[in-house]
């Protein structure tokens, strides 16, 4: 390992951050995991990481600390507090949070650590667990430009598109709108797949000369199999979907932004998760289409 890389700390080890802190380990980065299970830091003690006991084990010595947990509440039990990353982590590290959270709490964060001469960048990403894998994400960020250059690097090893977009909670901002036009595409991608298999068309066919025109998406690229196989093991569940949706539905009746099509897919989402499908993947919006279809699902 190269030591003149900066130390990571990285929390919270899950369906993204697991793949993600092991593209760190594999671009040479020497990162420390804490997350809440045991067999997680593990893995990544497996792939070349190191584990940590706590938090502020984690983060103490590092010069980076990244973070990618599921929303808001758990970025502000794992920032806060006398075992938070504000209490332990150096003056002058930098904070990445990569979850995807409200905008105002990624403002909130910066202000905190500011105090505590910490920087922070809000860093949201969009790609799923194969960008995750794959280290294609897209990283939108929020936070001072020179910041965002000392991360570039270290982010470069995550995704392959990464673009500062403004100030503080401006990543958290676009990351917004992503989830808002992946549930509206997921959406209409469902209701056509419906609509192809009712009719009696060759599905597997119709979404691939579908996928080559104007209808093409990453969206249809990424969920084509999963429609076809009615697979939906998650590679990002209806409960964060979810969560995404409200956030973006809350966001812009703030800034006086009508999302009149986003509002129904937010329902259609909430109610596939009150249906008992929260921990599917949010392809999974085709069961919801196939219900109103008169299918038993």
């Amino acid at each position: 390992m190269s030591s003149n890389l900066p130390k990571v700390a990285w929390i919270g080890l899950g369906i993204m951050g697991s793949p993600m802190s092991e593209n760190l380990v594999k671009a040479g980065y020497q990162v420390t995991g804490y997350t809440l299970e045991q067999d997680k830091i593990d893995r990544l003690v497996a792939a070349g990481g190191k584990g940590a006991a706590s938090i502020a084990d984690a983060v103490r010595d590092a010069d980076v600390v990244i973070t990618m947990v599921p929303a808001s509440p758990q970025v502000e039990a794992i920032a806060y507090g006398p075992d938070g990353i504000l209490e332990n982590a150096r003056r002058d590290a930098l904070l990445i949070d990569m979850s995807s959270i409200t905008p105002q709490t990624s403002v909130d964060l910066a202000s905190s650590a500011k105090d505590k001469g910490i920087r922070v960048l809000d860093a949201p990403v969009s790609g799923g667990e194969a960008g995750a894998i794959e280290a294609v994400l897209s990283i939108m960020v929020g936070g001072e430009q020179s910041d965002f250059d000392a991360a570039k690097p270290l982010l470069d090893a995550l995704g392959k598109t990464i673009v500062l977009c403004g100030p503080h909670g401006s990543g958290q901002t676009v990351k917004a709108a992503n989830q808002l036009i992946v549930a509206v595409n997921i959406q209409a991608c469902a209701e056509a797949v419906v609509f192809l298999e009712k009719s009696g068309v060759d599905l597997s066919a119709a979404l691939d000369v579908l996928n080559g025109g104007l209808a093409g998406s990453t969206v249809l690229t990424r969920k084509k199999d999963n429609f076809l196989k009615r697979d939906f093991a998650p590679g990002f569940r209806i409960d964060l979907h979810h969560k995404d949706m409200g956030i973006v539905t809350d966001a812009a009746r703030n800034v006086g932004a009508a999302l009149p099509v986003g509002g129904v897919v937010a329902q259609l989402v909430a109610s596939l998760r009150a249906q008992g499908d929260g921990g599917l993947d949010h392809s999974a919006l085709l069961r919801s289409v196939e219900r109103l279809s008169g299918s038993q699902v």
